[in-house]
């Protein structure tokens, strides 16, 4: 955003009626998606994830290639070696120049020399192929890596945005740690399907495909029968243990994340269980959690135990199988001995893709579950969707332009150039809305989080009790107007929906019915980066970036100079408190902002506001962590340094509102003044 000391310019465009920010019921799509009706299969999430390979096929094809060539080495070198012990290279026509029977004759009669010269012969051609089978298996495993990496890094971006685009509505409540372990141990999971399923699949049907038309040269049921061993190894024991251990690897996973969302809270409670002595109770849960974990691995490890001895006895019995068939088929002259011992060695040498295929499903099932949770995020629907800065004008001329502003204007661009007019207050008229039982917007929204807030009357009827409880009214044909220049107080028991207001006008939620205005525009219809330029938000809670205290205040305006954050902090009487410290500015403020007072992050808080220097500045309870002094210095600041701005000041202090020019009292029963 381009902030130069001039107007705030600010694009509405009134055919967002058109767009998503227009819709009651922007979650309603996601509530029809397989999350409604449970998980997904695994199929329809690898597909789901391969989709997101495409922009690197090229890179798996070359992978699909080099693996197939060194497994095809590995699996001829065994082939090559029997051949030379039994007289032949290769079956039918492509017999090589050595003699066939030479090992033998040299062997039986004692010439030891010429045995000797037919293994020195086959030699070089061993060591070539296990040379190339290392060359080989590492460009396929780098191949595979970089596609790995590379998706991993690109998901990573995905799911940051997708967060984004989510919150605040959809993160409302929801568990950091379990978050915290999608975006890094579920992410990280996803390693291996990229590096070790997608190419290994096609790898294993390009190479037992050779391997079935190789040993179709000596007889068509040898490699019948080499079919079915592969198709049994690769595909039906790892769909078998794939459906076994879905389920398992998916509680796992959900488990682990509230392992580490306990573990979170454990930390930032540290305090109060070391005060209150709840550190046996806890320590107990954190075993009893502990305990629990290491049992579903337990299990997910036996299913893998189970699964490794029934693919080495399938791999046994196909083998013998291999040996009996090629032995009557030696038996009634429809193979040569060297036919009936390469066909057994090269179906005991060739289990190895399709092998690596079934040991996958052991890992799939928790990679699969991981999965499903990052596609989940990726695919959830916001409540609130953002309306973007249009390129083109709208049907009434105007185009958007870099917000811009002087603190106290607002401006919208025109086709024949730019209209400037002073900001005009905010607006409320006939607003209903509501959150539902578990903090889902109504109507059909789908989100999967939220909050709940308790019910008040605002400017209608009482609510009834059954209303207060999860989903009923929170505002109800309601009306408020923030006359422009002015500080207008919002007074009111905590839990009467106050804070919910002010996030209506930041749009983090929208209305069920009726509109919120911004000079004049439906808040829906203005692009969200201009609306958000337009507006200074202080939650009740400041939140501080492990960082220095200057770059936590410069986030109200990135590039700001020191000056700047000086005088900002200045008004928000924090300034003489930060330059007491040893660093001053550049003082580390810790994780959370824990090196710090609730009051001295309150005022850091404020200071971001003053430095973003919006038209229209939303305080939520900014005193609540202050004491009478503090908070009658920065009430003074806000008379001083407010002038020419647009205050809705939200407190249930009585003091706080002497600094308000219009006081709005919200009772249970209504509102009033």
């Amino acid at each position: 955003m381009n902030r130069d000391a001039g107007t705030f310019h600010i694009k509405t465009d009134r055919q967002a009626g058109k767009t998503a920010g227009w819709k009651k019921n922007p979650g309603e799509r996601s509530a029809k998606k397989g999350n409604a009706a449970g998980r997904r299969s695994g199929m329809a999430i690898m597909g789901r994830l391969i989709g997101l390979v495409r922009p690197l096929w090229f890179v798996i094809v070359l992978a699909v290639l080099f693996g197939s060539a060194g497994y095809l080495c590995a699996i001829f070198l065994t082939i090559l070696t029997a051949g030379a012990l039994t007289g032949v290279w290769l079956p039918g026509s492509l017999e090589t120049s050595v003699a066939a029977g030479t090992f033998y004759e040299g062997v039986s009669s004692g010439n030891v020399m010429a045995a000797g010269s037919v293994l020195l012969s086959v030699l070089p051609f061993l060591l070539g192929l296990a040379v190339l089978r290392g060359i080989l298996h590492y460009a396929e495993q780098y191949c595979n890596h970089f596609i790995a990496f590379k998706l991993l890094a690109i998901l990573r971006h995905k799911l940051f945005a997708a967060l984004q685009r989510l919150c605040p509505a959809k993160l409302e409540g929801k568990d950091r740690g379990n978050l915290i372990s999608v975006i890094t141990s579920d992410i990280e999971l996803l390693e291996v399907f990229y590096a070790h399923t997608i190419s290994p699949i096609a790898i294993a049907v390009v190479t037992e495909l050779v391997m079935v038309r190789f040993l179709a040269a000596f007889h068509p049921a040898a490699a019948m029968l080499a079919f079915a061993a592969y198709v049994t190894v690769g595909c039906f024991l790892p769909l078998w243990n794939g459906r076994r251990t879905a389920g398992a690897g998916m509680e796992y996973r959900n488990t682990f994340g509230d392992f580490n969302s306990f573990l979170l809270d454990s930390f930032r409670g540290l305090s109060e269980t070391l005060q209150y002595g709840r550190g046996p109770s806890r320590r107990d849960q954190l075993l009893s959690r502990s305990v629990t974990l290491g049992q579903q691995q337990k299990r997910l490890n036996q299913m893998e135990g189970t699964q490794r001895a029934l693919n080495g006895l399938l791999i046994l019995f196909f083998s013998l199988a291999m040996l009996l068939l090629t032995a009557g088929l030696f038996q009634d002259g429809s193979l040569d001995f060297s036919g009936m011992v390469l066909c057994t060695v090269a179906m005991m040498g060739s289990f190895g893709p399709v092998t690596a295929l079934s040991s996958l499903s052991n890992n799939l099932n928790q990679t699969l579950a991981s999965g499903e949770r990052v596609l989940a995020i990726l695919e959830e629907e916001p409540v609130v969707e953002e309306l973007p800065e249009a390129e083109t004008p709208d049907r009434e001329g105007r185009r958007t332009v870099p917000p811009e502003r002087d603190g106290s204007q607002i401006t919208f661009w025109e086709k024949s150039g730019n209209k400037t007019s002073v900001f005009d207050g905010a607006d409320a008229k006939k607003v209903s809305f509501r959150y539902t039982k578990t903090g889902r917007k109504t109507a059909g929204n789908a989100s999967m989080y939220g909050m709940e807030e308790s019910v008040c009357g605002m400017g209608a009827s009482a609510l009834s009790d059954k209303e207060r409880k999860g989903g009923g009214w929170i505002l109800k044909d309601f009306d408020f107007r923030a006359e422009p220049g002015q500080i207008t107080g919002i007074h009111g028991p905590s839990g009467c929906g106050k804070s919910t207001l002010l996030k209506l006008l930041m749009r983090f939620w929208d209305v069920d019915s009726g509109g919120v205005y911004i000079s004049g525009e439906d808040v829906r219809s203005i692009p969200t980066a201009h609306l958000r330029a337009a507006e200074a938000y202080v939650t009740q809670e400041t939140h501080l970036f492990h960082d220095t205290i200057a770059a936590n205040i410069a986030i109200g305006r990135p590039g700001a100079s020191l000056e700047e954050i000086r005088a900002a902090a200045r008004k928000a009487s924090v300034d003489d408190f930060i330059m007491s410290l040893p660093k001053g500015y550049d003082t580390e403020v810790g994780e959370l902002g824990d090196t710090l007072s609730g009051g001295e992050r309150q005022r850091i808080g404020i200071a971001r506001a003053f430095l973003h220097d919006a038209p229209l500045l939303l305080l939520d309870e900014p005193t609540s962590n202050l004491d009478s002094l503090n908070e009658g210095i920065i009430l003074k600041s806000l008379k001083e340094s407010g002038s020419g701005k647009t205050i809705v000041l939200v407190s249930h202090r009585e003091s706080t509102m002497r600094a308000a020019d219009t006081v709005v009292e919200w009772k249970e029963s209504g509102a009033g003044r």
